[in-house]
């Protein structure tokens, strides 16, 4: 297996720089799957041939001017102001420049073009030294190269202070980018931060603080009220409140006694309890969502991906198109050069690709950091691209549309008294693990009936259990069985029936051949599933219930939330099923992550109802961790509102650029009027995208 190297890079102040590096590092020998991360500024690739030096990757990113830690650094965020900044002290730089050249030139008026020149090609150094190493690391095409074209060529047509201002305004861009970006960092790292730093880990000795990171598993940690809890555990002492709304945004908070699992994160509302660790800082809740937020940020979605395959395209045709205006109309149509040099200088300016290739990762970025703030984990642009194109969405029932845990809801009595009946029902129940016998035995222990001893108890092969309590033989079974083994009226028959057409499962208890009565069971739905099939519904995304209950209970449940439904299907039932509805559209199931793999894989987009297990962070394309079912509209309405961003950005850049082509080949737009509007798009663009991170979602 290859193995994956992680490095972190810093210097990287427009998207653009991605495909710089991307594109360098994936010209090395050896090196394949190499994804750079614009928001993080992690570069993963692997050793195709097994030699894992990275080196060779670390001389080739270093030589295009950025700055690369090792991959053992740790490297620590800085929250330093904007001044405090490389890009900051540079534009600081340019600006005083500029000022000084303003105020040479009227001190000295005849060489104020030198003074102006001298001003933009300082400022301009940093920008040519990187178009200089882009080019000979085979990447000549960069924006730092159409700034550079555009800042010398206007300084040799005699339009120095406008090269300096033009440099001058493109640094100013690159700063706000650089900001935009940085706070894109912060409000995916604020999930770090709800993890202490600090733990209080209890020991034979007493109590002591110790660091949250060196926790190993199996310690015993103790939390105080309004303490967040320092790690993945399980409560092994004390019962407590625990407020999750920081990680799964959960906004009760949860009743939780012994043997209750709780995240890192999360805030012990009012009592002292000791916990046992169940995951290391590495591997807790919020490690792993931070993981899979930064995997699929890296991973981008088709728009994605035909933006960056049109950039590498864009930016050398720019350069053509700048040309030609330049200098066919006065070589072939008698032309003044200076006037059309100057209008190919400002196409120059007005082509940077910046807006447009931020348009796109900006919004996607925003737009998963969102939806993991909320509970919502995509596993790429791709997935957070393709749940917006969605028509259907296919609910697994158990556990899914319903609670997963069932319940007694009826008692009907036809031999004996209630109390003799539930006794024996609880006795024979009580050794066996099924979720129905569970929520029997529970029953008979919420009414306080104590239970007998049962012997040469059994299972019937899926018909049901028998135990002898007393000597006598009782069985618990399905009607089906419980008609071979005993004889009941028509009415009982009646009531029976009664009870399976309300979507309830029934459990005929048996003494002997005699007939005591029948408990019905359900599992209830989740009280928010019908208002997320109304939401839905007003979207227009048709919903379809696949299960393999039976059809009474499967159809009694569909009638509740107004739905399709498919009963009694079997794992590849649902597949057939799955594959039946793709051609109707886009398609998405929501599952358990577990038994419901296979079509989850099958589906357009599957989205595990997982809270936040193992296996729902692993198998499907998206988790819900809160394992609500409005989450899935609401997971939807994400998507549609981050493609309806991604529109908006892609139409900014592209109109604005066509805007200015026009008044430049008007003779209106001038140098530092088409870096303005180059700047201005990327910011326009950026402060769009941006808008994704406070998104409000249906209640």
């Amino acid at each position: 297996m290859a193995e994956t190297k992680t490095l972190q890079i810093d210097g990287m102040d427009c998207p653009s720089c991605t495909s710089k590096i991307e594109g360098v590092v994936c010209a090395i020998p050896g090196i394949e799957n190499v994804q750079l991360n614009y928001t993080n500024q992690k570069l993963k690739f692997n050793f195709a041939d097994g030699n894992a030096d990275a080196g060779p990757v670390i001389k080739a990113v270093e030589r295009l001017g950025y700055k690369v830690n090792q991959p053992h650094e740790k490297a620590k965020p800085e929250n330093l102001s904007w001044w405090q900044t490389g890009k900051g002290r540079l534009v600081i730089v340019s600006g005083l420049l500029l000022a000084l050249a303003v105020v040479a030139s009227f001190v000295l008026p005849a060489y104020s073009g030198y003074v102006f020149a001298l001003a933009a090609l300082l400022a301009l150094l940093p920008l040519a030294r990187k178009a200089f190493l882009s080019a000979i690391a085979g990447q000549p095409f960069t924006i730092e190269t159409l700034v550079t074209i555009a800042v010398v060529g206007a300084i040799f047509i005699d339009e120095a202070a406008e090269a300096a201002v033009v440099v001058f305004l493109f640094l100013i861009g690159e700063l706000l980018e650089m900001m935009a970006a940085a706070k894109a960092r912060k409000s995916v790292q604020a999930l770090a931060d709800l993890v202490p730093k600090s733990a209080f880990l209890v020991t034979p000795e007493g109590t002591r603080e110790v660091s949250a990171d060196s926790l190993e598993v199996g310690d015993i940690i103790e939390v105080r009220p309004g303490g967040r809890v320092p790690a993945d555990a399980t409560i092994s002492q004390g019962t407590t409140s625990i407020d999750e709304a920081a990680v799964t945004g959960e906004s009760m908070p949860k009743r939780k006694m012994e043997g209750d699992d709780v995240y890192a994160g999360s805030i012990n509302v009012d009592g002292v309890i000791q916990l046992t660790v169940t995951k290391t800082s590495e591997n807790n809740m919020i490690s792993r969502i931070l993981t899979m937020v930064e995997d699929a940020e890296a991973s981008k979605s088709p728009t994605a991906r035909f933006i960056d395959r049109f950039s590498v395209y864009y930016t050398p045709g720019v350069i053509v198109v700048s040309a030609l205006i330049a200098f066919v109309p006065p070589l072939f149509f008698e032309g003044d050069m200076m006037t059309w040099v100057y209008k190919g200088l400002a196409i120059l300016l007005i082509g940077c690709p910046c807006a447009l290739v931020l348009s796109t990762p900006a919004a996607i970025t925003s737009g998963i950091s969102t939806g993991a703030r909320h509970g919502l984990l995509m596993k790429g642009g791709a997935i957070l691209e393709a749940i917006g194109h969605v028509k259907q969405v296919a609910f697994d029932k158990t556990g899914t549309l319903t609670e997963g845990t069932p319940k007694v809801t009826d008692v009907r009595v036809f031999s004996g008294t209630e109390k003799e009946m539930l006794e024996l029902a609880g006795t024979v129940e009580a050794g066996s693990s099924h979720p129905l016998a569970v929520a029997i035995v529970e029953e008979v222990g919420a009414r306080n009936i104590a239970l007998k001893k049962a012997t040469e108890a059994k299972a019937l092969s899926g018909r049901g259990v028998s135990a002898k309590v007393g000597g006598l033989l009782v069985t618990i079974a399905s009607p089906r069985y419980a008609k071979e083994i005993a004889q009941y009226s028509g009415e009982q028959e009646n009531i029976i029936r009664a009870l399976e057409e309300e979507g309830k499962t029934v459990a005929v208890v048996v003494a002997g051949t005699t007939i005591l009565g029948a408990i019905a069971l359900r599992d209830e739905l989740r009280e928010d599933a019908r208002s997320a099939m109304d939401q839905l519904k007003e979207i227009g995304v048709s919903a379809i219930m696949l299960t393999g209950d039976n059809k009474r209970t499967g159809a009694a449940l569909a009638a509740q939330l107004g739905i399709e439904v498919k009963s009694e299907l079997l794992p590849q039932d649902k597949l057939d099923e799955i594959e039946a509805l793709k051609l109707k559209g886009d398609i998405a199931m929501v599952g358990d992550g577990i038994n419901d793999a296979p079509a989850l894989a099958r589906a357009d987009v599957g989205i595990a109802m997982g809270g936040g297990t193992d296996v729902a962070l692993e198998t499907a394309d998206a988790a819900l961790l809160h394992e609500r079912v409005r989450d899935v509209p609401s997971l939807i309405k994400l998507s549609q509102a981050t493609m309806s961003n991604i529109h908006q950005n892609i139409t900014i850049a592209l109109g604005l650029k066509a805007v200015f082509l026009a008044t430049t080949m008007l003779g209106v737009t001038t140098l530092w009027m088409a870096i303005l509007a180059d700047t201005g798009a990327t910011v326009l663009v950026t402060i769009n995208a941006l808008r994704l991170l406070g998104y409000k979602f249906d209640k």
